[in-house]
């Protein structure tokens, strides 16, 4: 039986990075932000890389280059150099995770501590959106995603001027 969740701030912390550690097949991140964000003690970097490490695909979208912080942190893991299927998209503003093609996080979350939950709460946005594995919202979400991942959206797209590597 399907499920739809209804997911909000500290549960994003909880709920959507423990499924992202857990999958068993592919991570599919789409992410306006993401910074240096961390699951207990490990760097979620350190996850994406114990993920690839183990041959499993990880596909991250994102708009703009992160800062400072994150790009030391991601050097210290080679495997995210080598493996980590990564695309730039100034257009993308969507925040979705598919776990395994079999479950998706929508919503507000941006991948950084304050999106995520990951703050305390006095420093955390409110955030909301919706965990579920109801294969119509499974598939939107994954065709969504994979058209910006292939480059549909390129050729005509108007912001090509402030695209560093437009995909097509």
């Amino acid at each position: 039986m399907s499920y739809i969740k209804y997911i909000k701030d500290e549960q994003h912390f909880k709920e959507v990075l423990s499924k992202a550690a857990g999958v068993k097949e592919s991570l599919w991140i789409g992410t306006a932000d993401i910074k240096d964000l961390y699951v207990g003690d490990e760097p979620f970097l350190g996850v994406l890389a114990s993920l690839l490490k183990a041959g499993k695909e990880v596909r991250l979208i994102h708009a703009k280059e992160p800062g400072p912080i994150f790009r030391e942190e991601f050097d210290r893991y080679p495997v995210l150099v080598k493996k980590l299927d990564r695309q730039l998209c100034p257009r993308v503003h969507f925040k979705i995770m598919v776990f395994d093609y079999r479950e998706v996080y929508v919503g507000s979350a941006n991948l950084t501590g304050a999106g995520i939950g990951a703050k305390g709460s006095k420093k955390r946005n409110f955030e909301a959106g919706i965990l579920t594995d109801e294969f119509e919202i499974v598939d939107a979400a994954c065709n969504q995603f994979d058209d910006v991942w292939t480059g549909k959206h390129c050729k005509d797209c108007l912001r090509r001027d402030v695209c560093g590597a437009p995909i097509k």
